[in-house]
């Protein structure tokens, strides 16, 4: 009788264990992490370039320069920061230390850093200074430290990744919160040999600065895109596989597109130059991007699931120059006017600019979408609840032309945010279809737009 009994009680375990098994919601696809979620709702991020460079014309320095040489007497962060919150950016990472080795801050590691050189009698600081204009105009704050360093003697040797931890730490310990931390994968093909110790550098961000997002070339919280044009993949996944990629050698094609199988979550940066060059050369003042080309710089980046860090660098009187300044504003108002108006009738699911609410769908299940009446429209914005993961790789919209619908636009992976462009066309309602996806997509925004006259032809 206690066998039955057993037998009886253990089927019931099994079966009960079987359901609660069933009853748990697959995952589909890996998620961002809270960190990761709230990097790319930033959208556009931009970089400062900034050090003994900008004064000797080079884009990569020697290592060799005197630090005297660096004295920009009229430096400004506030000007930089308020330049860029203006223009709707929302954080700024300033190069703490180039290839060349020299310091924006006053190491105690190194003789080579501002300490020694003429700009405010060695007593300056652009790491504090950029830092602190960050939080008078509420812009997240972030810091590039280059593992290459073609000053430091220990280079090349065990020692070394002690003494870039150990500049790594002053940088985390003394500037408040820190949003990004750059790490950089250049190296010159005559550097000497050196196996950076990427993991003890990451682990020291993840204790001292938990909540900071950190880039290289394969994550572990951003990746690279995979070109300095400034173009995200038309098909841009968020997720990656990286069994076997070292940094700085990873495919740039795969980091561009990303990889609907990959098993992280490692979402992609777009890094592009304002100017031809990534440090400032009085030479290139004729040639800074236009507004209408960071405009599409902006559809070709965040409109495919991507970020925009777009590099504006300071000059040598450490100022931003007007050709720039004029450029960022233009960017900006021209995306004001585009996007200020949502001509998608109010949806409290929708039109709320919350990802947290969507509509779900499952692939090839067409939802009809209504206009405030007829209206005349060339701009459409997607959104999924990427919270959930991503799930779209294609889909379309079509059009009521009155009496048929009539095919609008195709596309691939949608993601955080994806932005169409089409000749402008008059209807009152379109249709959304998500031809394939991995799993029931949760549609958190969409919206019709009128572009600004002042998008005008990307030069």
């Amino acid at each position: 009788m206690s066998k039955l009994i057993y037998s009886i009680v253990a089927l019931a375990v099994s079966l009960l264990t079987a359901n609660l098994a069933s009853a748990q919601p697959k995952q589909l696809s890996p998620r961002p992490t809270p960190r990761q979620l709230a990097w790319q709702q930033l959208e556009t991020t931009a970089f400062l370039h900034f050090t003994v460079n900008t004064f000797t014309d080079k884009e990569w320095g020697e290592g060799t320069e005197d630090p005297q040489i660096f004295n920009p007497t009229q430096l400004d962060a506030r000007q930089w920061i308020r330049t860029l919150r203006d223009a709707g950016f929302r954080m700024a990472i300033i190069t703490a230390k180039h290839h060349d080795g020299f310091c924006l801050w006053p190491s105690k590691l190194t003789e080579h850093s501002v300490k020694n050189s003429p700009w405010k009698n060695g007593k300056g600081d652009v790491v504090r200074e950029v830092a602190d204009a960050c939080r008078e105009f509420g812009l997240k704050f972030g810091v590039y430290l280059s593992p290459w360093d073609r000053h430091e003697p220990r280079y090349g040797t065990a020692a070394y990744n002690d003494y870039y931890k150990a500049q790594l730490r002053e940088l985390l310990t003394n500037y408040g919160p820190i949003a990004e931390v750059w790490f950089d994968g250049a190296k010159g093909e005559n550097a000497k040999d050196m196996t950076y110790d990427f993991d003890g550098y990451w682990a020291l961000v993840r204790e001292l600065q938990p909540q900071a997002v950190m880039f290289s070339d394969a994550g572990p919280d951003v990746r690279w895109v995979g070109n300095e044009a400034g173009n995200a993949g038309e098909t841009c996944w968020s997720m990656i596989n990286t069994e076997g990629m070292a940094p700085g050698v990873a495919d740039a094609k795969y980091l561009n597109t990303g990889d609907p199988t990959g098993k992280r979550w490692i979402p992609a940066e777009t890094d592009v130059s304002i100017r031809p060059g990534w440090f400032y050369h009085p030479a290139e003042d004729t040639n800074v991007r236009s507004a209408q080309n960071l405009v599409n710089l902006y559809y070709q980046s965040v409109g495919r699931n991507s970020l925009l860090l777009l590099n504006v660098p300071p000059n040598r009187d450490g100022l931003f120059s007007e050709p720039d300044i004029e450029s960022l504003k233009a960017f900006r108002r021209i995306l004001n006017e585009t996007f200020k108006t949502n001509l998608v009738a109010k949806d409290a699911k929708l039109t709320d600019s919350k990802l947290a609410t969507f509509v779900t769908l499952q692939a090839n299940q067409p939802l009809t979408i209504n206009l405030n009446g007829e209206q005349t429209f060339d701009r459409l914005s997607i959104q999924e609840n990427i919270a959930s993961g991503q799930r779209v790789a294609s889909g379309r919209v079509d059009y009521w032309n009155g009496s048929d619908w009539q095919s609008l636009a195709t596309f691939t992976t949608v993601g955080y945010k994806r932005l169409l462009r089409f000749p402008a066309i008059k209807t009152s309602r379109i249709r959304l279809t998500f031809t394939n996806a991995s799993g029931p997509v949760e549609l958190a925004e969409v919206g019709a737009f009128k572009a600004s006259a002042g998008e005008g032809s990307a030069k």
